[in-house]
């Protein structure tokens, strides 16, 4: 069922507003989306109505609050298709989910010698944890190569696993740069079958399509809630149960114990055990609301708009004489990031903004990557439930009009 953008619309107030004399045509989702007013209405509703501190009180403001916080998370359990709503922890993003897979698990299980298998596609959250654990263990990081088209080698990724002592992967479900869909479930299923733990970082994944963490096999996944409709300061690391009991909790403080004692403590069961102290009550309740509303437009509905439209979009750009666009045409997430010969990506950013058409410039949190493209920085232009085939039009006419400015 195609979505009705036009329905959609009506529900993101910010969008309904002129940016430097234009229509805003917000493209740069993949940063973080727009909320809804559903979202913005349950933070209402808490705060003009139950706000209260959680697992704590019982009086029943507190019992309202934590009966909306914990159904906040079996929304998003039933989301990903989780057997259990325990198995889904709360953070502030995907970032502090994925360094608390490398500070609860990998510092007190990797040995010297182990070996961390990873790619060059990676943003900083899903590398810089995992450098800091090698650094700390004496493991080793090896780097699946990417083929010309943007995706990983996939020979080349067998070839690492076979090389013995790999007891980590980790790798994107969608480059946040390239917008490279990586066959999740296989190349999970390859590092099993030597041994190895899998993260998947799916923050480009579960906002954009359907996900079943069952069907996937993951032993760890980490979303951040702001990139799909939520407030910021929200994201979540769902682990298998097994897992989680082992790993070790990155802070300590209230209602991560089940016992303290002057000599000591003993932990929560997860998610507890990685949740001390208050935490941001409100937002993960709207969470809740995001997923919400998307569960009700159905995830197959989202994700059917944003490959036609990123399919459109790919045919307008790659026509603009001077138009470098990267990582492979399909299949690909929501995104492409694009450069035009002759005008530095801050240049085009900048006039395109003037324009009321937002995007992204830079490095995306990729800068390896960069290297590898040998580029200093990548415009991208990012698509969500909101973005119409009009704006996509926008979009390439203020690139036409900064090609004429530049001379380009």
């Amino acid at each position: 069922m195609a979505l009705d953008v036009a329905r959609i619309r009506q529900d993101f107030p910010i969008l309904h507003q002129e940016m430097n004399g234009h229509p805003l045509v917000y493209l740069d989702n993949a940063a973080t989306t727009q909320k809804p007013r559903q979202v913005i209405q349950a933070l209402v509703e808490y705060y003009e109505g139950y706000n209260a501190n959680v697992h704590r009180g019982i009086h029943t403001l507190a019992e309202r609050a934590t009966e909306a916080y914990e159904e906040a998370r079996a929304k998003i359990a039933r989301f990903i298709g989780s057997p259990s709503p325990n198995q889904v922890v709360f953070t502030r993003n995907g970032t502090e989910a994925l360094n608390m897979i490398a500070y609860g698990w990998l510092r007190h299980r990797l040995r010297p010698g182990d070996v961390i298998v990873t790619s060059g596609m990676e943003h900083h959250s899903n590398l810089l944890p995992w450098q800091q654990a090698a650094q700390a263990t004496g493991a080793q990081i090896k780097y699946i190569e990417l083929l010309p088209d943007g995706t990983l080698n996939q020979e080349h990724y067998d070839r690492l696993l076979s090389e013995g002592n790999v007891r980590f992967v980790a790798f994107s479900g969608a480059s946040n740069v390239l917008g490279t869909l990586n066959p999740v479930k296989e190349m999970v299923a390859k590092a099993h079958a030597v041994g190895a733990r899998v993260a998947v970082d799916a923050v480009q994944v579960v906002p954009h399509m359907p996900v079943n963490v069952v069907d996937w096999d993951a032993d760890w996944i980490a979303v951040a809630g702001h990139k799909m409709l939520a407030p910021t300061g929200t994201g979540f690391l769902w682990g298998k149960m097994e897992l989680l009991e082992e790993m070790e909790p990155t802070y300590f403080g209230g209602s991560m114990i089940s016992e303290a004692h002057l000599t000591g403590a003993k932990w929560a069961q997860p998610p507890a055990k990685f949740e001390a102290g208050t935490p941001n009550i409100a937002d993960f309740i709207a969470f809740g609301a995001a997923v919400d509303y998307l569960a009700d437009l159905g995830m197959e509905n989202v994700y059917a708009h944003e490959k036609a439209l990123t399919e459109y979009a790919w045919e307008r750009l790659s026509a603009i004489d001077g138009m470098r666009l990267f990582g492979p045409r399909q299949p690909r997430a929501g995104l492409i990031s694009f450069e035009v010969a002759g005008i530095h990506p801050h240049d085009l950013s900048a006039v395109l903004n003037a324009e009321g058409v937002a995007i992204r410039v830079g490095h995306h949190c990729a800068q390896p990557l960069m290297e590898i493209l040998d580029v200093p920085a990548t415009n991208r232009a990012s698509f969500y439930i909101y973005n119409t085939q009009a704006e996509v039009d926008r979009l390439v006419e203020s690139i036409l009009h900064a090609k004429e400015f530049f001379g380009a």
